[in-house]
């Protein structure tokens, strides 16, 4: 089996409304289909969603990218994973979104020709995975609305935003925890503060039953997560800090982190997943698969490497719930909140329409 032909197609779809983070604010999903197709009639489909203040793509680099791969995929063993992420590492520095639409089509192909669901392909045996979902920025009233929403349509895990003004966060937390008494609350700062701000911050939040803290600090600053880390009421996320298998062996070794969000627009697909994971693990550290604005595609791709991976123990893959890609994702969901059934169709189990 030969990859035979490479296409892509990009797509964007207005926000029911836009997303609030601390480093910007996202009107629409803007984000790139690629469909593999061997010279067996098999085809894989991969997504490269790109966000610009956290990868330093666009959809328009995406595509760019996807030109300079083709000689390298044109021709060769869709089996041959590692050696076509050697490739595209050699050919492009950086770059995760469009990588991760090459490998995701890769093992697409690979679970489909071995006539397995992506996750038991994978080693998995349990195909249910469940989400939290994420509240963004907005003023602390809403905040608290939304999270009385999400109780009420079944979710258990709550990810709340934070980082832009630090009395804001105060209200937002206190707010939340009423309007969900019972929630499992996370806080993603997005790098909104600085270590000894965080640390104030997270002895406060710890009177709500805050669990976790993802990205507290700077991506950079290794040193000063290490510092918050050994303080710290609360385990400690790293997000942006970690796009690579060689990112994560410096968090441990910094013994930064207590936990890392692993996304595969950060760090190129499933293939670095798995070793960034793998890291974690002989380090004691454990993981949660996020997401940008990635279609249904890309977030059940997340969800099969959850279900076959022990140490990654939660999933932040609700993007899809941000806007409708009903006219360009085809196949069964089965998403009755906050969980999502992948069942035993082979691959990822969806398909973009091209």
């Amino acid at each position: 089996m030969r990859i035979a032909a490479v296409t892509a197609r990009r797509v964007a779809v207005p926000l029911t409304e836009p997303f609030e983070v601390s480093l910007g604010v996202i009107d629409t999903a803007d984000t790139v289909f690629v469909r593999l197709e061997t010279d067996t009639g098999l085809i894989g489909y991969g997504e490269g969603a790109a966000t610009p203040f956290v990868t330093g793509e666009t959809a328009q680099t995406v595509l760019g990218a996807i030109e300079l791969f083709k000689p390298a995929l044109l021709g060769a063993s869709p089996y041959a994973v590692e050696p076509l992420h050697r490739a595209m590492d050699r050919l492009l520095v950086g770059n995760g979104s469009a990588k991760a639409a090459v490998d995701l089509a890769l093992y697409d192909l690979l679970a489909k020709a071995a006539g397995l669901p992506l996750y038991r392909y994978l080693g998995g045996t349990d195909g249910v995975v469940e989400t939290d979902m994420t509240i963004g920025l907005m003023a602390p009233a809403a905040m608290a609305a939304r999270a009385g929403e999400l109780v009420a349509a079944g979710y258990r895990q709550i990810k709340v935003k934070a980082g832009a003004c630090d009395d804001q966060d105060r209200q937002a937390i206190r707010l939340i925890r009423e309007a969900a008494p019972q929630a499992h609350l996370k806080v993603d700062a997005n790098q909104g503060w600085n270590p000894a701000q965080a640390l104030a911050l997270l002895h406060y939040y710890t009177g709500f039953g805050v669990e976790s803290v993802e990205q507290p600090v700077p991506y950079w600053d290794r040193d000063g997560l290490a510092w918050l880390r050994a303080r710290s009421p609360i385990p400690v996320m790293a997000d942006e800090s970690c796009f690579t298998p060689h990112d994560a062996a410096a968090l441990v070794r910094h013994q930064a982190v207590d936990q890392i969000n692993i996304k595969l627009m950060k760090c190129g697909g499933i293939y670095p997943a798995l070793q960034i994971n793998a890291v974690a693990q002989a380090a004691g550290v454990s993981c949660m698969v996020g997401c940008m604005l990635e279609s249904r595609l890309s977030i059940a791709a997340g969800m099969h490497l959850v279900a076959a991976t022990a140490n990654i123990v939660q999933a932040d893959l609700d993007s899809f719930n941000d806007f409708d890609d009903s006219s360009l994702v085809t196949g069964e969901w089965r998403f009755t909140p906050p969980c999502l059934d992948l069942g035993e169709a082979p691959g990822i189990g969806l398909e973009p329409v091209f």
